[in-house]
């Protein structure tokens, strides 16, 4: 007799390659209209499955733990972090928590990066302007934004997204200052660049 597959209750809509994955390993049970669960709605997924995939808008406290059923083995976050689940809570029950750090790392610098150039350059000035009808066409002093090549960007905290936002300033020739708990190696400085402060 085939061995029994975890049942796993995932509570928002996931990217379809993970649902899909997930669907083929264990029995599956998707939130098909990705709206956020109700208390009760994740009590009785906590009730009946073997693993709760929550995300971060989830909150996981203790009364709801409480309700856990025998099965409940772990809660395995969709997410950075775990600020959302009382984890003493969980730990207590025997049910393991997990999360996914790192994941956001890169884009997290891609849209701090995004978000440095549509400042600089007023890119959102710009694309609201023409489906407004303010735009009269081009002229040299129109929607003038500035360069941020030989700037200096200051990064508060120097771990992975700041590394990686770093990497990316210096292709645009920005000048990088940081600031950390505790200066990086100096390999690293050298590497992006950095000078601490």
């Amino acid at each position: 007799m085939p061995k029994k597959k975890p049942l796993v209750f995932v509570t928002r809509r996931l990217p379809e390659i993970i649902e899909t994955r997930m669907c083929e390993l264990f029995d599956t049970r998707l939130n098909e209209t990705d709206r956020p669960l109700k208390q009760e709605e994740l009590a009785e997924a906590m009730r009946t499955a073997d693993v709760l995939v929550p995300t971060i808008t989830d909150k996981i406290d203790a009364h709801l733990i409480a309700q856990a059923g025998e099965n409940m083995k772990l809660i395995a976050n969709f997410g950075n972090g775990v600020d959302n689940i009382d984890v003493a809570s969980a730990l207590g029950r025997s049910i393991t928590v997990t999360n996914t750090p790192g994941v956001l790392t890169e884009d997290t610098a891609d849209m701090t990066m995004a978000l440095i150039l549509s400042v600089a350059r007023r890119l959102v000035e710009g694309a609201r302007a023409i489906p407004e009808g303010s735009w009269a066409g081009w002229s040299p002093t129109w929607m003038l934004g500035h360069r941020i090549t030989g700037k200096r960007l200051g990064i508060v905290g120097m771990g992975r997204i700041g590394q990686a936002l770093a990497r990316r300033a210096n292709a645009f020739g920005l000048s990088i200052h940081y600031h950390n708990r505790r200066r990086a190696p100096l390999d690293i400085e050298e590497s992006l660049e950095a000078t601490y402060w």
